[in-house]
């Protein structure tokens, strides 16, 4: 899936570092064309990965791997 894999890219090249908020559904939505489950789909495959978590109501975040397992039990 092109925005999972758009989206882990950018987390691994640092353009979004540790804490750092990932683009909203609906901005992913606008830049690369797809259906808002597309989007949905691709942020919870990123965080079935571990790559990221979701605080509902504020957005997704790039997981800080020297704090792993702090976020374990947002869903």
């Amino acid at each position: 899936m092109r925005v999972r894999d758009a989206l882990k890219a950018a987390i691994e090249n640092g353009t979004y570092g540790p804490g750092d908020s990932i683009p909203s559904e609906a901005d992913l939505c606008a830049t690369h064309g797809v259906a808002r489950m597309t989007a949905r789909r691709a942020i919870r495959e990123l965080r079935t990965a571990g790559l990221v978590y979701t605080e509902w109501g504020k957005g997704s975040f790039v997981v800080d791997r020297s704090t792993e397992g702090e976020h374990q039990g947002d869903v």
